[in-house]
């Protein structure tokens, strides 16, 4: 029998929020959006009449404007946005208990085994979560409802705002395969372009195209995207009461403005690393590989990757990897608009490969996690800005406004 599987993607997330708050501007252009005072221009979210103007997320603020000069730009509310997360979320719980978040705005619900309890068919079921969330919270979801995780995404994606899209074993044939590859889960710009390149353009063609060919040109992705294409995807929805696992810790800023020398983007590496770092601890993890990622004022993005000689949890060990890293792929006095730092291969203790030489042995760090588990206790008890290093506080990069502090571990 065929699992049933629901998507449920809430429309226009962050500006449907704050438009709660402003029904004056549902048929106004409006978008949501970093502060453009601290170069934070970038698009977060749009409502409906701004979409139909071409603005786009991820857009700066600037480009934005040009396409729709009267845009009403909002501030986010990064909590608000998390609290209504939860609620919609609740509402999905009370269907089954498979529940899957996909982000903030988005999760995957498998009602194979309930769905006969709240409706004649599962469409019927997807037609009452829509409508209640509606009736419950103000916002419009859009679901998609099929027989695995890909094609449910794929068909809340569909059709929005507000709707319910199936593709099943008898329709998929003739209204996914048409669609373009790139609407797949997973076929960013660079797998389209790859994809392009072998004349694969539609779904379809993915579909039947030889499964070699893909992998010898996109690696374990191309064997992935064959099966997605042909509706094998068998992967599973996580239950509720699954522990997720942290894979990453990442913090980025978009600075004042740009950096110019490494002594300044060095300053700004270890108040990031020092952020994960906090995080890491409070989770109980060590990080065994680092990744910077660079963007400069033209929004062009690079990231870089490095395994690290030992597992370290310290703010000092991810920042000299992330110097390196940085020293090996950019050139000063290049300008950089944004760094994000990020802890990979994430692991639940602190296990080192010992050399047949003392010489070859990573160095101890324990008196270095031990110094900064006291910077945790003691921005735990009296604030994250309570104590930090001179660099981070005498300096116009705007790393002040950096939240410092361990999260409280769930």
């Amino acid at each position: 029998m065929d699992r049933v599987i629901f998507h449920s993607d809430c429309n226009s997330f962050y500006s449907s929020v704050e438009l709660l708050s402003r029904p004056e501007l549902r048929g106004v252009p409006a978008a949501v959006c970093g502060d453009p005072e601290s170069r934070h221009g970038i698009i977060l979210a749009k409502n409906e009449p701004a979409k139909r103007f071409g603005v786009q997320t991820a857009e700066t603020i600037v480009s934005a404007r040009r396409k729709c000069p009267d845009l009403v730009l909002l501030p986010a509310h990064h909590e608000l946005y998390r609290q209504y997360s939860k609620r919609v979320n609740e509402i999905y719980a009370r269907y089954t208990e498979f529940v899957e978040p996909f982000g903030i705005d988005e999760s995957w619900l498998d009602v194979t085994a309930s769905w006969h309890l709240f409706g004649a068919a599962p469409g019927a079921v997807a037609h009452e979560i829509r409508r209640t969330v509606k009736a419950e919270t103000g916002l419009t979801v859009s679901v998609g409802v099929s027989f695995n995780k890909v094609f449910a995404k794929l068909g809340s994606d569909y059709k929005k705002p507000d709707a319910v899209t199936q593709f099943t074993r008898e329709n998929y044939r003739n209204v996914v395969w048409p669609l373009p590859a790139s609407s797949l889960l997973y076929v960013g710009r660079s797998a389209s372009r790859e994809l392009a390149s072998l004349g694969i353009r539609t779904i379809g063609e993915l579909a039947v195209a030889d499964p070699a060919v893909l992998t010898a040109s996109l690696g374990k992705l191309g064997a992935e995207l064959s099966r997605f294409a042909r509706g094998e995807d068998d992967s599973p929805v996580r239950s509720i009461y699954d522990k997720q696992e942290v894979k990453s810790v990442g913090n980025g800023l978009t600075f004042p403005h740009d950096l110019t020398s490494e002594a300044e983007a060095r300053t700004a590496l270890f108040a990031l690393s020092d952020e994960v770092a906090s995080r890491l601890r409070a989770h109980g993890m060590w990080a065994s590989a680092v990744q910077l990622s660079v963007k400069d004022p033209q929004m062009k993005l690079i990231s870089r990757q490095t395994q690290l000689p030992s597992p370290v949890c310290t703010g000092r060990g991810i920042a000299q990897a992330a110097l390196e890293l940085l020293r090996a792929n950019w050139r000063f006095p290049a300008p950089v608009r944004a760094l994000t730092v990020t802890a990979l291969g994430l692991s639940h203790g602190a296990a080192e490969q010992l050399s047949l030489f003392d010489g070859d042995a990573p160095a101890k760090s324990d008196k270095r996690e031990r110094l900064e588990k006291s910077l945790d206790a003691i921005r735990g008890k009296y604030g994250p800005s309570s104590i930090a290093g001179g660099s981070v506080l005498k300096n116009d990069l705007g790393l002040g406004g950096l939240s410092i502090r361990p999260p409280k571990p769930k």
